[in-house]
């Protein structure tokens, strides 16, 4: 099986009610989870919401589903959270909470943002849960705990981010239902929109703002991820994500920039059959794809006027202009620790940047550097993972004072 840790319809499950943990509920990746859960109300079913500190939203939430457990990332917010959820309704607080909701439903949704999800993504998949995954930072800076945490009798990943939910329904079509075999597939193909910057020049890109970064063309998505794109930093973690999802290696991963973001990647086979997944651009269908598998839900997010005229381009990216992609081919390749430190540079100088400590070039600058420190050493446990991000957070934040005091 090509897809590591699945077992696509062996289990035997049927269309039928789901509980659903959301955890990072009021996020952008929660909230249009909670659209799905609307429009399927014969489907899924929510036990239990987590966000970190959003407590109006998180309160509306509780008041509108009604779990049976609310966790708050904050512990100084969990007494007011309390006093606003309904009679009943269990409040924790803290990773102890985070984890609880991660564990309490059949399906968790981890809409967290960052390296902040892996605790959610462990706890899910220790349990035995099927994990509705948006984080990729967590598989991608911890892959081999999380890889071990799939073996889990029970535990599978289905993927939320477009592409990769792309990649995974092409391979289920390509096998019928069960993914081919690896040496059926001749190359994974994930799809990039380019993001606000396409076709600009280095010297357009010196002084670009926050504002600039944040005006993506295609998708509606949180500040962290939207500037992720405008670097194609997003699509490198992507690669690295579908090297560890799919067990393909990185010589047969191409990123292809496709600007109407209609094709949301495509799987070619060794036959020279290429298949795509395509919609309109709408995370609300890959989240749902991912909440209903192994069957489908029947809303119909993203779906494509086909009598209305369209034209889909693709072009190469231009690594020269975004060399943030080469940046995460060239960690994933190194593996060990390297994944780990590249997302944490990447975190750090994507906040500095939405901070305005740190002009929008120096995100990549800020990265190369950080790696070029990256000291290998184990990565067989969650606490080598943390020392790893701690490490490279210290020196990602070295490597931005430099900047910022040589400005």
């Amino acid at each position: 099986m090509l897809i590591r840790g699945s077992s696509e319809r062996e289990t035997g499950e049927a269309m039928g009610e789901a509980t659903v943990s959301l955890v990072g509920s009021t996020g952008s990746i929660g909230t249009q989870a909670a659209e799905v859960v609307g429009c399927e109300p014969d489907r899924f079913r929510v036990v239990a919401l987590a966000a970190q500190r959003s407590v109006d939203v998180l309160a509306a939430q509780a008041q509108r589903f009604r779990p049976g457990l609310v966790a708050i990332g904050d512990p100084a917010l969990a007494a007011e959270l309390a006093a606003r959820v309904p009679a009943g309704t269990e409040v924790m607080a803290g990773p102890e909470g985070l984890a609880a909701a991660a564990a309490a439903a059949e399906v968790v949704v981890n809409g967290v943002v960052g390296f902040a999800g892996l605790p959610v993504t462990l706890a899910a998949l220790e349990a035995g849960r099927r994990l509705a995954l948006a984080n990729k930072e967590s598989l991608i800076a911890a892959a081999p705990v999380v890889q071990r945490a799939r073996r889990t009798p029970g535990a599978r990943i289905v993927p939320v981010d477009s592409e990769h939910c792309a990649i995974h329904q092409c391979l289920a079509a390509a096998g019928g239902g069960t993914p081919p075999a690896a040496a059926a597939v001749a190359r994974l193909l994930v799809t990039a929109s380019g993001g606000p910057f396409r076709g600009r020049t280095p010297a357009e890109l010196a002084s670009v703002s926050v504002e600039d970064a944040l005006s993506h063309p295609t998708w509606r998505m949180g500040p962290k991820i939207t500037v992720d794109s405008s670097t194609l930093m997003n699509k490198g973690l992507e690669v690295i994500e579908a090297h560890e999802l799919f067990g393909v290696g990185y010589d047969r991963i191409e990123v292809v920039v496709h600007p109407q973001s209609v094709v949301h990647s495509m799987v070619e086979l060794v036959d020279g059959a290429t298949i795509a997944q395509l919609s309109l651009p709408d995370m609300r269908l890959a989240i749902g794809y991912a909440m209903g598998w192994p069957e489908r839900i029947t809303t119909a997010f993203g779906a494509i006027d086909w009598g209305s005229p369209m034209a889909l381009t693709f072009e190469p990216p231009d690594r020269a202009v975004f060399p943030c992609l080469d940046l995460a081919y060239g960690a994933g390749r190194r593996g060990g620790a390297a994944p780990a430190w590249l997302n944490a540079a990447n975190e750090v100088a994507v906040a500095a940047f939405l901070a305005g400590r740190l002009a929008w070039p120096g995100i990549a600058q800020v990265v190369e550097e950080t790696l070029a420190a990256c000291t290998d050493g184990p990565m067989g446990s969650v606490g080598d993972v943390l020392e790893a991000d701690r490490l490279a957070r210290r020196s990602a934040e070295a490597a931005v004072a430099r900047r910022k005091e040589a400005a």
